[in-house]
């Protein structure tokens, strides 16, 4: 009998590039689920937490379903490894600035700003494109990946890496900022995987294979 496909659940709270997110967990060889219910991302070991729009319109689309609370608790249980990507990154911190300020689900330490006015006079916001990223030597995510790699960006909004504990990757774009980070099962990248071809199926790979601990 084949061995039974792991699976990966992908929180659906109407806010996410799910689709290419869906295809690249299947390109992967492992089963994509769709969860709204609390109870059933509570109940998963793996998490992947996408977004794309407003951080206070996610916030609230979160809050209303009670997914934040689910997301805290399987972070604080254990059982389980979460990966935000992109806004789903930012909401795992403790706030925004975004559209008057929102507070976030205060997982990773951080707080997410738009770039500064100097980087806007200079560059074109938002930062859109393919980005080198720094990762450290002892990363998961980055396994097999060489200290630096190019990612697929699409973001007005960063969390500094002066802001930010945890094992930290990062880039530039007329400043430094946090690009990723790992916290025990705790992840996030700023960048898009599903997004950034075999850099970003590779990082993805990593993050399905990691232990629990």
């Amino acid at each position: 009998m084949a061995k039974a496909l792991a699976s990966v659940t992908i929180v659906d709270y109407g806010m996410g590039n799910i689709q290419s997110i869906v295809a690249a967990i299947t390109h992967l060889g492992y089963e994509a689920q769709l969860y709204s219910d609390p109870d059933a991302i509570l109940r998963s070991e793996i998490i992947i937490l996408p977004g794309v729009g407003s951080f206070p319109s996610a916030m609230g689309a979160v809050k209303d379903r009670g997914i934040d609370l689910a997301l805290r608790e399987a972070f604080l249980r254990g059982g389980s490894k979460i990966l935000g990507i992109c806004l789903g990154m930012q909401l795992l911190a403790e706030s925004s600035t975004e559209d008057g300020g929102s507070q976030g689900l205060g997982i990773f330490p951080g707080a997410v700003e738009r770039f500064g006015p100097t980087i806007a006079a200079s560059l074109p916001i938002p930062h859109v494109g393919f980005n080198s990223v720094t990762s450290p030597a002892d990363s998961v995510l980055f396994s097999g990946l060489g200290p630096q790699t190019d990612f697929y960006f699409v973001h007005s909004f960063r969390i500094s890496r002066h802001s930010s504990t945890g094992l930290l990757a990062t880039s530039i774009y007329g400043e430094g900022f946090v690009a990723a980070f790992e916290m025990g099962n705790l992840f996030g990248t700023q960048f898009h995987p599903e997004k950034s071809q075999s850099n970003g199926l590779r990082l993805l790979s990593n993050f399905l294979q990691s232990e629990i601990t």
